[in-house]
Formats: structure tokens, C-alpha cells, sequence
């Protein structure tokens, strides 16, 4: 087995890689003077079942390319298997039509992949579970339902939590948080005016004098989380922390967070921290590093990868 960091995230491929006591991959990525990727292995991969460690986060399209271009000189070495390992799967909002004359990208990217030479892929909480289907190779997608679970459990001992939905569509990812904790489930009712505005209408259940805590897939710009935290303070929650999967967190959001109602707001580590985020008091980080490493094993030699989470 190899383990290939891309750039997008090398913390996090470094503790993947110690997690499995095996070096990194001595591969060097770099841009020409016009930034094109150029992508070198310095170790003989021939027979070798290699990962590909990269997030296709910001700048995406550069973190996209240089996974491409990796898998790509990877199949040229002769490697036996390609598996790229992806914590954040970028373009997976993108994953239907939304109008008239738009793409769905997210398939897009699947072929992209698939093209590049990749045998099968793991990622961590796609946006949509149907876009497993969107590959026409193996997907291995890591629910961190158990990571954020034992941390609620650890974090929330002697208090009251509810979980919370943020909208409709995340009542399923919500719920299964609450089963596995044995909590009450709490859903916010919403109304997008238009794109990256939201507007918080209604709340469906009893959140009075409870520690609520929101479940969420995807943090970019906070309005919706801010919003939905204002709405159950209004509707006197004691408390309201957040758990995500992947903190986009662009623009102005971090500080956006920061001056929220927001006790705290937990992400992994699938997208590197930024300054912003470290230095933030209400935003820490979960490391999926075991998780992922537990996962390489186990696709390495041919295990189950879903009784992780049995």
C-alpha cells in the first residue's frame, strides 16, 4: 500500500498515513510559470494498491485538477489500484438540475475521476447519498454520524440535548444522530428567498429550556445556521451548538459565526483550517484521520468497510 498527499490538505494525509505506520509517498505537485499542474511520483508504483489523498475544496478546480492529474500519472506508473480518498467532495450541490439549461456537475466530476484512471473512491458524507450512484466504480461514503455521536455524548454528559434538523432535506442525517443518542429530534422550517439567503419560518417540535444542537453536511456562507440558531433562542432553547461535516466556510462566514447566538460549532478536519478558523473562539475541529486510515486498511486488505459503523 502507498498513501499520495495532494496539496489541498497534507495535515490531514500525514495523519492518515502515521495512523497506518507508513510513510507518505515521495511525490512532488508543482505549477508551471502559467500554472499548469505537473505532477511527479519518486517512488515505483508498479502492482501497488496507491490512495490518493485530496479534498476538491477551495480552489477547487485546482485541488480537482491536481487529484486528476495524480491518479493520471499513477495509472501511467502501472499502479495496481487508484483509489482516490476525497474527506470533501467538491461540486456535490450540484447534483441535479436546479433549472432550465444548468449542468449537474456533480456527475461531471464522477467522470472526471473515472476517466482518470481512479478503481474506486472514498469520500466522507456526500451532499447527496445518490451521488454514489453517479460513479460507475465502487464508492466507499463515510457517515460521521458515529464521530459526531461519542463527541455529543462525551461533550453534552448532565445536560438536555435535541438534535436539530436545519431544514427538510437533513431530516434523515439529523435522525440518525438522535436514534443513535436516544434524543428528541427538532426540525426548522425555512424559506430561501433566493440563492444563499434563507429565512427561518417556522420550528417543529419543543426546543424550550433544551441544550439544542444543529446536525449539518455543509457550513459555507453560516446564514442559515446563524438564522436557525436566532430562531431557537427566540424560542427559548437554552443553548444551540452545531455539528458539520465539511466547514466550507467562505467569505466573511467564520466572523459571521462568531457573532452568533452559536455556543459552538464542531467540523472535521476534512477541509484544511484556515487562519480564520483556528483563530476563531465558537468553531473547533474533529479529526477524521483514524476513521480514514481504519478505512484504507480495511479497503487494502479486502475487509468490510461498513462494520465500521456497526
Amino acid at each position: 500500500m502507498k498513501i499520495v498527499a495532494c496539496n489541498s490538505n497534507r495535515p490531514l494525509a500525514e495523519a492518515v498515513a502515521a495512523g497506518l505506520n507508513i510513510p507518505l509517498a515521495k511525490a512532488s505537485i508543482r505549477r508551471f510559470a502559467d500554472m499548469e499542474v505537473f505532477v511527479e511520483i519518486h517512488e515505483n508504483v508498479r502492482g501497488e494498491d496507491v490512495f490518493v489523498i485530496q479534498s476538491t475544496s477551495y480552489p477547487t478546480n485546482d485541488n480537482l485538477m491536481e487529484l486528476l492529474i495524480t491518479c493520471d500519472a499513477l495509472r501511467r506508473g502501472s499502479a495496481r489500484r487508484i483509489t482516490p480518498v476525497i474527506p470533501y467532495f467538491g461540486y456535490a450541490r450540484q447534483d441535479r438540475k436546479s433549472g432550465p439549461r444548468t449542468p449537474i456537475s456533480a456527475k461531471l466530476v464522477a467522470n472526471l475521476i473515472t476517466e482518470a484512471g481512479a478503481n474506486r473512491v472514498l469520500t466522507m458524507d456526500l451532499h447527496a447519498g445518490q451521488i454514489q450512484g453517479f460513479f460507475d466504480i465502487p464508492v466507499d461514503n463515510l457517515p460521521a454520524a458515529p464521530l459526531f455521536s461519542a463527541d455529543i455524548t462525551e461533550r453534552f454528559a448532565g445536560r438536555d440535548p435535541m438534535i436539530v434538523s436545519p431544514d427538510v432535506g437533513g431530516v434523515l442525517r439529523a435522525r440518525i444522530i438522535a436514534r443513535r443518542l436516544n434524543t428528541d429530534l427538532a426540525i426548522i422550517d425555512k424559506r430561501r428567498e433566493r440563492a444563499g439567503v434563507s429565512e427561518v419560518m417556522n420550528i417543529i417540535g419543543e426546543v424550550e429550556g433544551r441544550d439544542c444542537i444543529i446536525i449539518d453536511d455543509i457550513v459555507d456562507s453560516g446564514g442559515t445556521l446563524c438564522n436557525a440558531a436566532e430562531a431557537l433562542i427566540n424560542e427559548g432553547a437554552r443553548s444551540v451548538s452545531v455539528y458539520v461535516s465539511h466547514g466550507v466556510l467562505s467569505g466573511g462566514a467564520v466572523a459571521r459565526i462568531a457573532a452568533s447566538k452559536i455556543e459552538m460549532l464542531t467540523i472535521t478536519d476534512s477541509i484544511a483550517a484556515t487562519e480564520a478558523v483556528r483563530l476563531a473562539h465558537n468553531v473547533r475541529q474533529l479529526s477524521i484521520a483514524p476513521l480514514l486510515a481504519e478505512a484504507v486498511r480495511r479497503i487494502s486488505t479486502e475487509s468490510s468497510v461498513s462494520s465500521l459503523f456497526d
